[in-house]
């Protein structure tokens, strides 16, 4: 068994995801003792974005690409690679300005590569079967009924962005992470804690069979 684990914060020790994937990885790591780990940092290390070379290299035969091209192309191979190695695929998804990190869309745009991660002519996904379960964060508050209701756009958006792999997201949300550390939001801090025990709980159930779960 192995796991991919996909952190994409950039706020380092104050990370609400970071501390959410981490609690979800010795959870994993406790029901699957001889698995294995592996891990990519999009907060630290983050991919590059397509350019002409790297969208033109899923246009041009592998045989006909320049430098670039290649180069582009064997990082996508590479990425495509880690996901089909991992039998759960877990992302760390906070929101930024309203959206999905830049580096995650990144990653994704990497994922889109024809041959290896869909069969362009069926249009088949190739990357499904897998488990994928995004700890998704938001620093507000976002559900049906608040002011903001429908500006979270990175949740709507990963799994049309993945679409076309066959990658199905279980998205586990966590709200008003800003509460604690924002004095104007300090009423909502009780709501806050509620909504992170809530994940936590959901996350310590993730792999246990359903007889023990709390």
């Amino acid at each position: 068994m192995n796991l991919l684990h996909i952190d994409s914060s950039i706020r380092g020790e104050w990370s609400v995801s970071r501390r959410l994937t981490a609690r979800a990885v010795a959870v994993w790591q406790a029901a699957h003792p001889d698995g294995t780990v592996t891990y990519r940092d999009l907060g630290t290390e983050p991919l590059p974005h397509l350019d002409a070379a790297g969208g033109l290299a899923r246009m041009t035969p592998a045989d006909q690409h320049t430098p670039a091209q290649r180069e582009s192309w064997e990082l996508s191979e590479q990425l495509v690679h880690e996901v089909k190695q991992a039998d759960v695929v877990l992302l760390g998804l906070p929101l930024y300005n309203y959206g999905a990190p830049s580096s995650v869309k990144a990653w994704v745009d990497h994922l889109i590569v024809p041959g290896l991660a869909y069969d362009p002519a069926s249009q088949q996904g190739l990357l499904g079967g897998r488990e994928f379960v995004v700890l998704a964060t938001r620093g507000g508050g976002y559900g049906e009924g608040t002011p903001r209701y429908g500006w979270d756009h990175a949740e709507p958006w990963l799994p049309h962005g993945l679409s076309l792999t066959g990658m199905e997201p279980r998205f586990i949300s966590t709200e008003l992470t800003l509460a604690p550390s924002v004095p104007a939001m300090a009423e909502l801090i009780p709501l806050h804690e509620a909504s992170l025990a809530a994940t936590e709980k959901e996350i310590d159930n993730l792999w246990l069979p359903a007889s023990a779960q709390r």
